[in-house]
């Protein structure tokens, strides 16, 4: 979402329940650990399912299981690659917002002091 269509602050408290609901949603599928794991191991680049499964020691209808809730949710995509489906984040705003979490949680604490 670039500037020119990011919702002004005030608006963000009136959003509809509906768009609040589908971004909870979005979050509770993105909170899982093993979904979590999956989407971190595609930032880099789209991977094939068994790449993916390998990678994190899991079984293939496992990690399908989980691309089929993230696909749903808009989180993923897969893209056909000859006789193999490739899955990466499904745009970069996605990408950046994992990035973004993941440099903070990395960064050093700076406590409040009151």
């Amino acid at each position: 979402m670039d500037n020119s269509t990011r919702p002004e602050p005030a608006r963000l408290a009136t959003l509809d329940d509906d768009t609040v609901s589908q971004l909870a949603e979005m979050f509770r599928l993105m909170g899982d650990p093993t979904r979590l794991r999956i989407i971190l191991g595609c930032l880099s680049g789209p991977r094939p399912v068994g790449d993916i499964a390998q990678r994190l020691g899991l079984s293939s209808s496992l990690v399908s299981h989980h691309l089929r809730l993230l696909r749903a949710a808009r989180v993923m995509r897969g893209r056909r690659h000859g006789k193999q489906v490739h899955y990466g984040v499904a745009d970069e705003h996605i990408g950046r917002v994992f990035l973004d979490m993941l440099d903070h949680v990395v960064e050093p604490a700076d406590h409040d002091v009151s």
